[in-house]
């Protein structure tokens, strides 16, 4: 098979979705792989190491389109690449359709198929392709939150850890899965007292077992949400239904109980965001204020980490990527459960009822007979 890695174009994203070490594997399994110039260059990989791994460099994008059957990336066609994509052509990449009509609109004239990281699940409903980006971005959005809070950018001026005779700043984290649970982590290690809400009895009591002392659990209901936020000092957006968008669990009218400078930070931008004042931003312009509360809105936290991020994600991926190549996308499918999830978009219909419930369109079950 031959399979294409392009350039990530989207704003200042310097993943690469491929490592030269991966390209070895699937040039070893038999496969072509063209690497477009430069592609790896930001995570520190040079077109050089990847052609000393088999794989073909080319300055040329329409061509490695052209010519690959599976296009491997780490984020969604933006609408330049649009054009480039052909019916039958396998790609498999971070969708986040649920987010974004024209893309989902887009992927279905262009009769591609579309498999979606972030929808690959396993029996016990884990997301291997979605967790180690979740972590890097739990860990990134307090590193962001305690940049933010600083009074020259905005903020309240407070220091999270504190110092001793002063308080603590306190973190409220929405959602306790792996990107709450990082941000806890990175959190309570620098000393903030730090808040940690979900609807899952049994996942708060076993995060009240496994995180430090100076993290509280409390149940996400609006009620106890609305009761947290005149003290807060930062907010961590952390919610995750897959594949679908996400719940607005901070709305306009709760910002007025929050303090000016307060910081919020939207790890769930990506499927639409967990405020409802938040808008997706760029790493070039990453905040904006909203009633005198900075919003941290960035769709692409990890990207700006892709010394750790490439080589996580990769690892990751790989093994998908090698039965896609070795069987075919369809084959692959039918025989992983877990990959068959992460079909999204086939034959230009909706396959994923998440997707197709946020924008209105028709589902239509996978059938790969």
């Amino acid at each position: 098979m031959i399979i294409g890695v392009p350039k990530e174009i989207k704003n200042n994203e310097f993943r690469v979705s491929m490592t030269p070490s991966g390209v070895s594997e699937l040039v070893r399994n038999g496969h072509h792989v063209i690497v477009e110039t430069e592609a790896g260059l930001n995570s520190g990989f040079t077109d050089a190491a990847y052609e000393e791994s088999g794989a073909e460099i080319t300055s040329d994008v329409d061509s490695l389109f052209r010519q690959a059957d599976l296009i491997v990336k780490v984020k969604e066609p933006l609408e330049e690449e649009f054009k480039r994509i052909r019916p039958g052509q396998a790609i498999f990449t971070y969708f986040h359709f649920a987010s974004c009509q024209p893309l989902t609109e887009a992927m279905m004239r262009s009769g591609a198929v579309c498999i979606a990281y972030e929808t690959v699940e396993k029996a016990d409903h884990s997301l291997p392709l979605l967790i180690p980006m979740s972590e890097l971005a739990g860990r990134a959005a307090i590193q962001t939150g305690l940049q933010y809070l600083e009074k020259p950018l905005g903020g309240k001026g407070i220091l999270l850890s504190g110092v001793p005779g002063v308080k603590r700043g306190k973190v409220l984290i929405l959602g306790g899965g792996v990107v709450g649970g990082a941000a806890a982590v990175l959190a309570a290690g620098i000393g903030a007292d730090v808040t940690i809400c979900d609807i899952s009895l049994p996942r708060l009591a076993w995060l009240e077992k496994v995180l430090p002392p100076n993290v509280h659990t409390l149940y996400a209901s609006r009620q106890n949400i609305k009761g947290e936020l005149p003290a807060v000092d930062l907010v961590i957006g952390a919610v995750l239904i897959p594949g679908g968008k996400a719940p607005k669990l901070i709305t306009r009218d709760m910002l007025s109980l929050m303090e000016p400078g307060t910081v919020l930070v939207d790890v769930a931008i990506d499927q639409g965001g967990a405020f409802e004042t938040s808008r997706p931003t760029s790493h070039d312009h990453p905040v904006y204020s909203e009633e005198g509360i900075i919003h941290y809105c960035v769709a692409n936290i990890p990207g700006a980490f892709p010394r750790t991020s490439t080589q996580a994600l990769s690892n990751a991926t790989l093994p998908y990527v090698l039965a896609i190549a070795d069987k075919g996308w369809k084959q692959a499918c039918q025989d992983d459960p877990a990959l068959m999830k992460g079909l999204n978009i086939l034959d230009g219909k909706v396959c994923f009822k998440a997707v197709a419930d946020a924008w209105d369109l028709p589902y239509t079950p996978v059938s790969l007979d």
